[in-house]
Formats: C-alpha cells, structure tokens, sequence
C-alpha cells in the first residue's frame, strides 16, 4: 500500500460548515449556492487532488458571524476572512488565487 499520494494543491481553502448551514447558501445567481459549491465551481479551485487550490468544509471555526461565512487560506493562517452573503464569489475567487503564501517568521 501507498504511503502517500500526489496532489497538484497549493494550498487549502477551509470553509466554515456551520455558518454554511446557517445561511442556507447565500451564494450564486439565487442565492441558495454554498460559499464551498460555488468556490469549488471556479478554475483552479476544486475538492479533488487535481485542483490547483483545495476547497474544503470544516466543522465550527468559532467566529460565527451574522449573514456571513468564516473562511482561512491555508497559505495565509494568521488572517481568516469573513465572507458576507450574497458577496461576489468570481471576485472572491481571484484573490484568493492571487495569494503567495506568507513567509514565516525566521
């Protein structure tokens, strides 16, 4: 058996499954599309080891703000965004793609 598995991910998008829940979508043309759906749809973006940058669901982050969902890039740990309802998710997308990973502290 494999010890490992190779993957073309850059990084990870971790997104708040409870504020998912909360709103009941909020995203997409109707609003009724999950932040992880929707991010997912865009390129470069996927759940699969092929995508450029993995978008995963996680349980409760511990922010929970109102009308909104937590996210964290994990090129970029110390700033966790918060992702209103309803927000743009193409734009979203870019500047999330557009990310470098930060350089820790030496």
């Amino acid at each position: 058996m494999k010890d490992h598995v190779a993957s073309r991910w850059q990084g990870a998008v971790l997104v708040c499954g409870k504020c998912t829940k909360k709103i009941g979508g909020g995203f997409g043309l109707k609003g009724k599309t999950s932040l992880v759906k929707a991010l997912r749809a865009e390129p470069g973006f996927g759940k699969g080891r092929k995508a450029e940058v993995g978008v995963v669901e996680t349980r409760c982050l511990g922010v929970c703000p109102k009308r909104a969902v937590v996210l964290v890039d994990t090129r970029r740990p110390m700033r966790w965004r918060v992702v209103e309802e309803g927000a743009d998710v193409a734009r979203l997308a870019k500047e999330l793609h557009d990310v470098k990973p930060a350089s820790l502290p030496g």
